[in-house]
């Protein structure tokens, strides 16, 4: 009694030490890659073989299909990706999660390469492991110490679990389970979808059926059919993060869905045909070797067989998930929400390049505002002057979704790369936030002009309009530059700042003898200085983002 209780006990810390080692092996090459999926997804454009090829990659450095697919589902609904590049995406993703399957059958070499097996080495790389994340200041060696440690945590999970199945693999319950299963195909698919559904994991569920059948307890039949319903299992995790997405993003999820299901649909029918013929082979016993075979080759084939008929799955997508009848005009920050997708979190460097966009959006709209609010000066336009303010609202609710969005990301595991983008991003949005200020500022100013009737000499209007556009110039440049990193629109902020800088100064300068001339009236005076001192604040946030920028550089 006290050893089979010992044995569950076994089992139930090795697959904790499995799913956990998988956990850290996966988090520490997302963190290490995590910042080249972006640009792995730029070269998508309209070529779906490259999709496929993309999707591939990317779950096998990530090491989860699921986590490939939501952030699919993330980028669809973040308007980044259109549902045909999704479909070689998530096709790929199916590809990409057969890796796992083969690590884990590594194990299974026989005893005269037992000094090949990775669990043999386990030990020493946990060892490894744990002194770079204790000792070693880098990141990318603290990285290289949590990869170590969750991939030898998962071969010891998997030698615990092993060892704890062996001594019942005898037992009638084994051999009968899974002579009902490889009897029943739907009961085997159901089996294979519940346990997937429950781990949130593909490889995880395809590495406990693998763990069985290096005990010699698992038949062919069985195992297939677990297998294809592990397949449509693993489309849980999207579906579930699809609710309450917007209608392109639910068919994102409902194609992966669909691929699996049809695929499964068929090899399902195909191989109870061939058992029905081969009924020894249906009931003999299957290795991990095998399994990761037959994964392996359902999921090549599969996409193989599927990938002409792209097009029409995206037209199956649009007939289970229908057009909404009409669609609202969409505000700046429902848009800016709708971007900022809760699921790119899965992937933190996702995350950050949908902020990213955000506030380079941000910055444009307040850019527009600057230029609108010098506008109502010149032209004395109280309904321009009315939009600013009306913008500035915008900029505020912008400010506040962002932060808080870059707060979700900060809580997450990031590299110390990440982390610093984070933190000048924090910056950024702050100094966007006082631009519009400044602009509304400006705005005000307008107005008080239009109410008391108060008129700017010509000379006047010649120095705001100089100075007005090097600021323009400067801050366009600085939101260019936190879009592309470009080093030259860097450069060009700084140059334009310096001109600012001097401008406001002669201009302070000219108005003091304009003043002594009698050539304005001392309320013009007042307020044109306040309106050249609102624009050189602008250029000194301008200056500041670009700062940013240049320091990430």
């Amino acid at each position: 009694m006290v050893e089979n209780v010992k044995a569950i006990f076994q089992f139930i810390g090795g697959l904790g030490m499995f799913l956990y080692g998988m956990h850290i092996m996966a988090d520490g090459l997302q963190k290490t890659a995590g910042g080249k999926m972006k640009k792995l997804l730029g070269f998508l454009t309209n070529n779906r073989l490259m999709a496929v090829l993309v999707g591939a990659l990317i779950t096998a450095i990530i090491q989860s299909s699921g986590a490939t697919t939501v952030m699919v589902v993330g980028f669809v609904n973040a308007g980044i990706l259109t549902l045909s590049q999704a479909v070689g995406v998530i096709m790929g993703a199916n590809i990409g999660t057969t890796i796992t399957a083969w690590i884990v059958s590594m194990s299974q070499l026989g005893d005269a390469f037992e000094i090949l097996k990775p669990a043999f080495y386990a030990p020493l790389l946990i060892g490894m492991g744990a002194l770079m994340l204790l000792f070693c200041k880098k990141q990318k060696k603290i990285l290289i110490g949590e990869i170590l440690i969750g991939i030898s945590l998962l071969f010891i999970g998997l030698e615990f679990m092993s060892s704890s199945i062996a001594p019942f693999t005898d037992s009638p319950i084994f051999s009968e389970a899974f002579r009902v299963l490889g009897n029943n195909p739907i009961l085997g698919i159901l089996v294979g979808a519940l346990v997937t559904m429950l781990l949130q994991s593909s490889s995880a569920s395809v590495g406990i059926l693998q763990t069985l059948a290096m005990n010699g307890v698992v038949t062919t039949n069985a195992a297939i059919f677990i297998t294809l319903g592990q397949n449509i299992g693993s489309c849980f995790t999207a579906l579930l993060s699809s609710a309450g997405a917007g209608k392109n993003a639910k068919r994102a999820a409902t194609i992966h869905l669909s691929f699996n299901v049809i695929g499964a649909g068929l090899f399902g029918i195909l191989t109870f045909i061939v058992f029905q013929i081969q009924k020894d082979l249906a009931v003999s016993m299957i290795n991990s070797v095998q399994i990761s075979i037959f994964h392996t080759i359902f999921n090549i084939t599969n996409t193989l067989v599927l990938f002409p008929f792209a097009n029409q799955l995206v037209k199956l997508s649009g007939f289970i998930i229908k057009d909404e009848q009409k669609d609202d005009i969409v505000a700046d920050e429902v848009l800016a929400k709708k971007h900022l997708d809760v699921r790119l979190l899965e992937t933190p460097s996702a995350g950050v390049e949908a902020v990213k966009e955000e506030v380079v959006r941000m910055g444009r709209l307040t850019l527009q505002n600057v230029i609108d609010a010098m506008d109502s000066v010149m032209t004395r336009d109280e309904k321009l002057a009315e939009k600013v303010f009306h913008t500035e609202e915008t900029i505020n609710n912008l400010e506040k979704l962002l932060t808080e969005y870059l707060v979700k990301i900060n809580n997450l595991s990031l590299t110390e790369e990440q982390k610093l983008t984070v933190n000048n991003l924090f910056y950024s949005i702050s100094d966007i936030e006082r631009v519009g200020d400044h602009a509304e500022n400006i705005a005000e100013r307008a107005n008080y002009l239009m109410e008391h009737e108060i008129v700017f000499s010509d000379t006047a209007i010649s120095d705001l309009e100089e100075i007005g556009g090097r600021v323009v110039e400067a801050f366009a440049y600085s939101v260019e530059a936190r879009k592309t990193n470009s080093v030259e629109d860097v450069r060009k902020v700084s140059q334009y700042e310096d001109m600012v800088d001097t401008l406001e100064e002669e201009l302070r300068e000219k108005h003091i003898a304009r003043l002594s001339n009698n050539e304005c009236k001392p309320s013009a005076g007042i307020e044109f200085l306040d309106i050249v001192s609102n624009l050189e604040r602008i250029s000194d946030h301008a200056y500041n983002i670009a700062g940013y920028v240049k320091d990430e550089m």
